[in-house]
């Protein structure tokens, strides 16, 4: 088995650049707003609903894991959310069983966790996010810092509360990563090809073979 790295990321830090940086460094596939085409092509899911529910926890209940029969419940609504994740889910399985790959968010280090995937976290200061999201969001641009800083936490807790929803751990927390990454001020180019070089010529690979 080659490489399989998952990478977790807070919102403008990079996390995205960085693993597509780094699936070019490794020459490995690169797996992010796919999994969103994939779903809408094995689905009869609306693009915009999927956007919707891939990365909100679903309503007000309290976690379940994977293993759990997703379809106990009740709520219609529910149940089309986790048939989301359902699909979601067998999508990413056929992505790691396909080839070595980087995949982006979406519990990817939890749904492949028989694999043991090199799980990445990326996040970075309050400072650097400002900069990248202004920097990738045009719109963004004249939103004052504090505005500007309660989007991107506001973002950042849809994806802890999603994650901790779907896996019964927390997002974020390093016990549950090999890697924590932290991006403030750096080139993420750069910052790629270190940490390639750095699976690459440690155990990582044979450790999870």
């Amino acid at each position: 088995m080659g490489y399989i790295i998952t990478i977790a990321r807070e919102f403008s830090s990079g996390g995205r650049e960085f693993g597509r940086c780094l699936a070019n460094e490794l020459g490995i596939a690169y797996y992010d707003k796919e999994i969103l085409d994939d779903i809408v092509a094995k689905s009869s899911y609306s693009e915009e609903y999927i956007k919707q529910v891939s990365e909100n926890k679903p309503l007000t209940l309290p976690p379940i894991t994977l293993g759990n029969s997703f379809f106990s419940y009740s709520n219609q609504d529910l149940k089309q959310i986790l048939d989301v994740q359902n699909i979601q889910s067998k999508i990413i399985k056929e992505y790691a069983e396909k080839s070595s790959c980087v995949i982006i968010g979406r519990g990817a280090d939890f749904i492949l966790k028989d694999k043991h995937p090199i799980r990445i976290f990326v996040y970075a200061d309050d400072k650097t996010k400002l900069e990248r999201c202004r920097k990738n969001e045009k719109d963004k641009l004249d939103i004052p810092d504090k505005k500007l800083l309660k989007h991107i936490k506001k973002i950042d807790d849809k994806r802890k509360s999603y994650y901790q929803f779907f896996t019964g751990y927390k997002w974020g927390d390093k016990v549950n990563y090999d890697l924590m990454i932290n991006t403030s001020g750096a080139d993420i180019k750069t910052l790629a090809h270190y940490f390639a070089e750095l699976i690459k010529n440690t155990r990582f690979k044979e450790d999870r073979s």
